[in-house]
């Protein structure tokens, strides 16, 4: 089965796991996991921050970061589209006490700078204190897009005026860094805090790791804690994430040249259009014409008996996410997938 729901689907290679069994081992809570402490040094290191932690979720690191920058009653800014209003169960209301202001995304990723600064709210009596903005890079739902540095530095400018905290979701910030071929550091500098998962196109099983200053990690610390994230002899998947970030990382622009070559034998099918006629990193956008019978729901059942599994986003759009699994002959097994179930 050819599966492109998600990066998520990556299972460790046969070299990752050997390094699993191999892995040093401490108690982390204590602060004793050899090689959770390595990873989190090394994470710090690769985006320019003072320190990381390591986290068992992409979801948790964004939530445990935005508990710790917020005090219940405040306000976040984020996009309409961002993973966290639309995927992570509300945790920051539910457990947080934090409002969420929601702004447009525009077509690129970016919230516009003017909505930002008029969304900010602070000395009102009425109005909730706001706190934090937040942005998500690469962009999931505006089709992988990478924000760019400057973009952020602009977004940091305003916070910083403001006296604002700033949150970067990087679920696939290298995925963006491949993208534009700048160092990742150089996309999460302005950033107060960074979380980027392991666990997608980097290939490892579990875990996420959440960077920043040294003090702001200290305190988010206890809050993994808090939330149940506190592990113990963590360091056979935190020796998962060093192989990945060692092995792994150089391989993501070989994702993205796949996807758009999955994007440019789609896109050559009647009855498909795509989001973006080059994707940006390693996701590919695509949508039925509406002539066509057949809907999302009934063309994933079909392409299911060919063998390959795609991700439903509209009643006639899908999301195809190429990883390190995938390669080049399964890019043509998905194109003729297609060409059979729509002909």
């Amino acid at each position: 089965m050819i599966d492109l729901r998600s990066d998520t689907v990556t299972k460790p290679s046969p070299e990752m796991r050997e390094v699993i069994a191999k892995a040093a081992v401490g108690d982390d809570v204590y602060g004793e996991d050899p090689s959770v402490n390595l990873l989190e040094e090394e994470s710090a290191r690769l985006l320019g921050k003072e320190a990381g932690l390591f986290i068992p979720s992409g979801t948790m690191g964004n939530l445990a970061a935005m508990l710790t920058h917020c005090e219940r009653g405040s306000e976040i800014i984020l996009g309409d589209k961002a993973h966290t209003f639309l995927y992570e169960v509300g945790g920051i209301a539910a457990l947080g006490g934090i409002q969420a202001h929601i702004l447009p995304n525009q077509q690129d990723g970016t919230l516009g700078l003017e909505d930002i600064r008029k969304a900010i709210r602070m000395d009102d009596i009425h109005d909730p204190p706001t706190r934090l903005i937040t942005l998500e890079n690469t962009h999931n739902r505006c089709g992988g897009v990478a924000l760019t540095g400057e973009y952020t530095r602009q977004v940091g400018e305003i916070a910083k005026e403001r006296q604002l905290k700033f949150h970067l979701d990087g679920a696939r910030i290298f995925n963006a860094a491949a993208a534009l071929k700048v160092n990742p550091a150089e996309l999460v500098e302005p950033a107060d805090s960074v979380m980027f998962c392991l666990s997608k196109g980097l290939g490892a099983p579990v875990g996420s790791v959440l960077c920043g200053e040294a003090a702001f990690i200290k305190r988010t610390r206890k809050t993994r804690k808090m939330l149940g994230g506190g592990m113990r002899q963590a360091g056979m998947i935190a020796a998962a994430g060093l192989y990945a970030l060692e092995k792994n990382l150089p391989l993501l622009i070989q994702d993205h040249q796949r996807a758009a070559d999955l994007a440019r034998g789609l896109g050559g099918i009647e009855g498909l259009t795509l989001e973006h006629e080059k994707p940006p990193t390693n996701m590919v956008y695509i949508n039925l014409a509406r002539e066509l019978l057949l809907n999302a729901e009934e063309t994933a059942i079909k392409l299911k008996d060919k063998g390959v599994l795609v991700g439903i986003t509209g009643e006639r759009q899908f999301r195809m996410v190429v990883h390190i699994w995938i390669n080049d002959q399964d890019v043509e097994k998905v194109i003729q997938a297609f060409k059979d179930v729509l002909s």
